[in-house]
């Protein structure tokens, strides 16, 4: 009968593994592609900052450009360089929270296993 929880267990623990680890690749992911973003953002920034504030230049409004000013769309880039950052510390608190709990799941396998074995040994 305990063969049997101790099957259940390792097996549970397996798919859960498997999922954790995608969970873990997918965050990794969209990390990389908010990095990426929040650098884009910033080379952008960089690149206007040496305009005049009465320069002409267009803002990506989804497929259209709108003229506005040069501060308005420094404004936008910080902003948006801000929420990528966020961004990125919210997946990084779940990738970390995500680790632990497995962790812990195998640590638990582990005591699992162990009394197992120290069980058959009596």
């Amino acid at each position: 009968m305990a063969d049997v929880e101790l099957r259940k267990a390792f097996t549970e623990m397996h798919i859960n593994k498997i999922e954790t680890t995608k969970q873990v690749k997918l965050i990794d992911f969209r990390t990389d592609v908010l990095k990426n973003t929040k650098q884009k953002f910033f080379l952008t920034d960089k690149g206007i900052s040496d305009l005049q504030n009465d320069s002409r230049v267009y803002q990506s409004i989804g497929r259209m450009f709108a003229l506005t000013n040069v501060p308005q769309v420094r404004e936008d880039l910080i902003a948006n360089q801000e929420k990528c950052e966020s961004a990125i510390k919210q997946l990084t608190e779940k990738k970390s929270f995500l680790v632990k709990n497995l962790q812990e799941q195998e640590d638990a396998l582990r005591d699992l296993v162990k009394q197992k074995k120290d069980s058959d040994t009596k």
